[in-house]
């Protein structure tokens, strides 16, 4: 049995790891990058050790750094959560040659079905159903814009070492294939450190449907039900539940049948999720083969009973599953995704201190969290920071309790997507009243529900300076009074709310032209990142012209990548070069505006 676990990630799956070794009575091992020092998986750990460096390939993307860790510590097993490391062949391979067990599938495992292509031609070979795609990796844009002269758009391309969404555009028209084809490659390149990528028919308003495994080495392969993960944005997904609802049993039955069939065959061992598209014409699509630990884990294990942390351990200490047939599904789970991100900003990241988070809780509500009160969300990571899951004996019963556990979430000091469960939650489409199936697929989110909806509707509540929330007894009731502070009679304070930083960030980031009297022939408008990140490319050459609203260049924050846009027409001027790290409130560059221009900006 392992003794001692080196935990090599952060945040809320870390915590979930930890947890699950102290149940088993195993010992577990913290690292931390600087800014994670006083993180709450750090404190939950039965040890902890730096990892010297801010940034993700600094710390957490440092396998030289982990063994050494693991060695210092005494760890005999790492267990690399989900994200960062944990689909990387070479980390699982370093870890194996260092004589370690390595919690997951062995390393030939990821690198065959890390693979896309492998993992497409293996599917192929149990007879999983598939969509039109590349024989392998395309050489160019040119070759991209072929096939989908050939195949038909929609496109898909996709990383062939990604995952998570990560590397992955759709072009809908032909002139978009080339820009999207290299800003795939590019953000392939910078996640994966391989930026080859390959190309399918992309499924017209497709849901995605998964199927968990868990696999032992002693020939048990078990499906431990169906999730759908169609509330997605940017190929993220933010909502997840289980079972999938509104499916086809034939379609559920193949989908266990290939799912189970894939890994058999490629001696799979640990957890890992088969994933499906399925178009609104009924088509079913094998998608990929994720050899780890999703995220939305825990709503398959609300459903079955299962601890699947605990059986990634029991089946890395070579011991069996606890179970070795297809658990039936009790009831209904639903995970709601918490995001530091402001959905009335386009989703816009917002790393900062969390000055106050009040988790729901009571019947039927589990909350996974990496952070408390007081917790800092760094700008170099993912601004997932925790998990709502809620479950009924029904969808209806998960439903209402999904609503209710999301209007108790408090959550001060960053911006957060609670505004955008709160829509979805209410919203026909998804709940199921709309009509008959399922309403949502994969670009629901923003071809329909935030079309739909004015942005600020999904904002919260921002504090009016000197203004507090005063509670008053009138005749036996309870009433909310909002008084100037001055003259307030001993309330709670100003009701703040979680866009209330990010009110404050958005006036500081975006900036103003210069006033028209200033005296000078040139204003210069500054460009302004709205978040510390990196610049990834300037979009326009320095010194040339552009136009009001033209995109100018491309910055990645949080694993996102953004455009920042000229807010006035002018001429450009770069200030800092490619690659560059960025600062909130540094202008990156400057749109010069012609001093006769200056009085039609108003």
């Amino acid at each position: 049995m392992i003794r001692t676990v080196l935990i090599a990630n952060r945040g809320e799956i870390a915590v979930r790891v930890a947890r699950a070794c102290a149940d088993l009575g195993i010992r577990s091992v913290a690292v931390y990058a600087d800014g994670d020092a006083d993180a709450l998986h750090v404190r939950l750990a039965s040890d902890a050790w730096a990892l010297d460096g801010r940034t993700a390939a600094e710390t957490y993307l440092s396998v030289d750094k982990l063994l050494d860790v693991a060695r210092r510590s005494g760890a005999d097993a790492v267990h690399p959560g989900y994200g960062f490391l944990s689909e990387s062949a070479a980390a699982a391979r370093a870890v194996e040659e260092a004589g370690l067990v390595w919690v997951g599938p062995t390393s030939a495992t990821i690198e065959l079905l890390g693979d896309k292509i492998a993992a497409r031609d293996l599917a192929r070979t149990v007879g999983a159903p598939l969509v039109p795609g590349s024989d392998g990796p395309v050489p160019d844009a040119a070759a991209a814009l072929a096939f989908a002269e050939e195949h038909g758009l929609p496109l898909a391309i996709k990383a062939a070492h990604g995952g998570g969404g990560r590397g992955m555009r759709v072009a809908r028209t032909l002139d978009e294939v080339p820009e999207l084809f290299d800003a795939a490659r590019r953000e392939a390149e910078a996640a994966f450190g391989r930026g080859e990528c390959y190309l399918e028919r992309f499924l017209d308003r497709p849901r995605h449907v998964e199927a968990q495994i868990i696999a032992d080495e002693h020939g048990h392969v078990v499906v431990a039900g169906t999730r759908d993960c169609s509330l997605q944005r940017r190929n993220q997904k933010l909502v997840e539940e289980a079972p999938a609802p509104f499916l086809d049993p034939g379609v559920r039955k193949r989908i266990h049948e290939s799912a189970r069939d894939l890994c058999a065959a490629a001696g799979y061992r640990g957890a890992g999720t088969v994933e499906f598209l399925l178009g609104a014409d009924g088509t079913c699509s094998f998608l990929e083969v994720n050899t780890r630990l999703q995220v939305e884990h825990p709503v398959t294990e609300e459903t079955t009973g299962l601890d699947l942390v605990v059986e990634q351990l029991r089946v890395a200490s070579g011991l069996p599953l606890s179970v070795t047939e297809d658990p039936e599904p009790r009831g209904h789970a639903i995970e709601l995704r918490l995001n530091a991100e402001d959905p009335a900003r386009g989703f816009l990241p917002g790393p900062g201190r969390i000055e106050r988070f009040v988790a729901p809780s009571g019947p039927g509500v589990r909350v996974d969290a990496g952070v408390e009160s007081g917790s800092v969300i760094p700008g170099e990571f993912d601004s997932l920071f925790a998990k709502v899951v809620v479950w009924g004996a029904t969808r209806e019963a998960a439903l209402a309790r999904a609503r209710r556990a999301a209007a108790e979430t408090v959550v001060e000091g960053v911006p957060t997507v609670l505004p955008f469960h709160r829509a979805v939650l209410a919203d026909p489409a998804f709940t199921g009243t709309a009509g008959p199936g399922f309403a949502v697929h994969t670009q629901w989110i923003e071809t329909e529900l935030l079309a739909s909806i004015d942005p600020q509707a999904l904002a919260e509540p921002v504090a009016e300076p000197g203004v507090v929330d005063t509670w008053v007894e009138i005749d036996g009731k309870r009433h909310r009074v909002r008084t100037p502070g001055e003259i307030g009679f001993g309330g709670v304070g100003p009701t703040t709310g979680s866009g209330a930083a990010a009110g404050a960030g958005a006036a500081q980031a975006q900036g103003a032209p210069p006033a028209s009297g200033s005296g000078v022939d040139d204003a210069r408008v500054p460009l302004l990142p709205a978040m510390p990140g990196t610049l990834v490319r300037w979009l326009v050459p320095d010194g040339e012209t552009v136009a009001d609203g033209q995109p100018l260049a491309v910055v990645e924050a949080m694993k996102m990548e953004t455009q920042l846009v000229a807010e006035a027409a002018g001429t450009l001027e770069h200030s800092v070069a490619e690659g560059s790290r960025l600062t909130t409130g540094e202008a990156i560059g400057y749109v010069r505006v012609p001093r006769d221009e200056l009085g039609r900006m108003g």
